[in-house]
């Protein structure tokens, strides 16, 4: 049957087709979908994990338990499972394994451009890529094929324009793998020094033996048109090629980009007048066709940095670009807010007014960065914020710490910010930090966490309890605020910054988009009271504008949080 899908649904309906029976993701944009999609098939066992090492580490124990499994996150998510990555390339596997990373080109929702293929020539595991939802689907199938016929972990690689594109896919029946059976063998399955030494020659001849592979698989394929030109290309990039060149030029199509096909390359090579590389980030595929001494074009036309389009790479080629339609008008900057009643805003406004330096972390309160709250001055990656108000503070002393906090949401702290919190207690730095809790995984869509209660499917599930947990670490001073009573805020972020020792600052309200939050009714403004102060617009509620010089709430948007009458000392914002 043919059905339009998305390609991270696609690529879900590649493991159920292949048979995956365990799946351990963390969420990450775009990655999040492949995991939410396919926990709709009873058949496959899904969660999220508490990040993207442990995520791994459980798909290679269900793997090494027999079942196929896959694991899925998002390219900065990698860097996170590097440590069991770069081992269970020595290790190989079981059952199939297959890791799914999804890369962010032109950072869309994230914090570097990083190319994936770098891990995938690091560690030496292969990396497969498909370019639409067809080949998101059979490549997944293909992935778990190779794994098991080589012994070894697959990388399968999105990226955002794949990843949230629709194109027509042709299902088919679910196969199911006999369980394969664990046999003991600790010089395999035991990384220690003598066994890993034995295990490397294994990898090496592995990759060469993929490569081979590759050449006459069909995982890789040649398109001859016009031979003026030949491209080398892969993913996304060759739909715009297609888009922009036709059948006018002749294409080497990549599905598999680690490890490259050498004797397919100088093949096509040598039936074309000029070769270029058309490949979005770093030059991975150019530099390794330069290596064997071909004259090939790539970065010195196209850009390193940035998402590619048809356009771009029309231009670069000296094609005629159509001039785009522009709106006379001047529209002003959208750019991304806290929502209406977000629990956040209350905090940050109160951070906001302390003067002080906020080591901020990765989630949906980076916006407390944003104009006009401007109340986090760094963020780095996932639980940096704790890590960083250690080191701080240990290097200034006690001239930084009471002039300075860590601010981290509940997700972010269960995946890295808790050994952060360890030092604190361990090394005591005299640190505040500020655990913004808002009962959900805010950023990447409303997935579950392990303080939530609840799992991937929205069931009851085991529930880490902050407080107990903090105060087990060795933090002594916890409080509780709620981040809707701003004076609140302000009275703890002052008392616990004055505090001669660590201490842990929970902001708990839940966030205001869940279904079980329900709104207040919205508020009104009384134009007789509202003296055009714009108080209340300090605190960037996207519900608040002025007009003809009045404060005006939009009630569509408005949740009744109250958050604003705080602001107005004339009662101007009323029930």
């Amino acid at each position: 049957m043919k059905q339009l899908m998305l390609g991270n649904a696609a690529a879900a309906r590649g493991l159920f087709e292949a048979g995956c029976e365990i799946v351990s993701s963390y969420p990450g944009t775009p990655s999040t979908e492949i995991t939410e999609e396919a926990a709709k098939f009873k058949e496959i066992y899904c969660e999220w994990a508490p990040n993207e090492k442990v995520a791994l580490e459980t798909a290679f124990g269900a793997s090494l338990a027999g079942k196929r499994a896959f694991c899925g996150m998002k390219h900065v998510g990698l860097n996170v499972a590097a440590d069991p990555l770069f081992t269970v390339a020595y290790t190989g596997v079981n059952a199939g394994l297959v890791i799914g990373v999804a890369d962010d080109p032109g950072m869309h929702s994230s914090q570097n451009e990083q190319d994936s293929r770098h891990h995938a020539i690091a560690s030496k595991i292969p990396m497969i890529e498909p370019s639409d939802s067809e080949e998101a689907k059979e490549f997944a199938k293909i992935a778990f094929e190779i794994s098991e016929k080589f012994d070894t972990p697959v990388l399968y690689k999105m990226c955002t324009r794949v990843a949230h594109s629709q194109s027509i896919v042709e299902t088919a029946e679910r196969v199911v793998q006999p369980v394969k059976e664990y046999k003991k063998d600790p010089s395999k399955y035991v990384m220690a020094p003598a066994n890993a030494i034995r295990r490397h020659p294994v990898v090496e001849q592995r990759l060469k033996d993929i490569e081979a592979w590759s050449e006459t698989s069909g995982i890789n394929r040649v398109e001859m048109g016009g031979t003026e030109i030949g491209i080398i290309t892969s993913s996304t990039c060759y739909q715009y090629a297609k888009e922009v060149f036709g059948d006018s030029v002749s294409i080497l199509k990549l599905g598999m980009v680690n490890p490259l096909p050498k004797n397919m390359i100088l093949d096509f090579a040598s039936k074309v007048k000029e070769l270029y590389v058309i490949e979005e980030l770093d030059p991975i595929i150019e530099n390794y066709c330069k290596s064997f001494g071909l004259n090939v074009h790539g970065k010195d036309i196209l850009p390193i940095c940035g998402e590619f389009s048809q356009n771009l790479i029309a231009k670069a080629f000296g094609k005629d670009v159509p001039e785009s339609k522009k709106i006379d008008d001047v529209i002003p900057v959208r750019p991304p807010v806290m929502c209406a009643g977000c629990p956040h805003r209350g905090l940050f406004y109160a951070l906001s007014k302390q003067k002080i330096t906020v080591i901020g972390d990765i989630g949906c309160y980076t916006l407390g960065s944003a104009s006009p709250l401007n109340a986090i001055d760094v963020v780095l990656c996932m639980g940096a914020s704790v890590s960083g108000i250690h080191g701080y503070n240990k290097a200034l002393g006690k001239d930084a710490e009471t002039k300075a906090v860590a601010v981290i949401g509940d997700s972010t702290f269960m995946h890295s910010g808790m050994t952060g919190l360890a030092t604190i207690a361990y090394n005591q730095s005299n640190s505040t930090v500020i655990i913004v809790d808002n009962s959900i995984t805010g950023m990447t869509g409303h997935q579950q966490n392990p303080t939530t209660g609840k799992n991937l499917y929205g069931e009851p599930a085991g529930r880490v309890n902050l407080e107990a947990l903090v105060k087990a670490m060795g933090i002594n001073r916890v409080v509780v605020v709620d981040p809707y009573n701003i004076a609140e805020c302000e009275k703890v972020i002052k008392e616990e910054l004055a505090a001669e020792e660590p201490s842990v600052i929970i902001s708990r309200r839940p966030c205001a988009l869940l279904k079980e939050v329900k709104p207040l009714p919205a508020l009104k403004v009384n134009a007789d009271k509202c003296k055009s102060c714009k108080m209340c617009m300090k605190i960037g509620c996207p519900a608040i504008s002025m007009k003809n010089n009045k404060a005006v709430i939009d009630g569509t948007l408005c949740v009744g949080c109250g958050v604003c009458t705080q602001m107005c000392k004339f009662g101007a914002l009323e029930d």
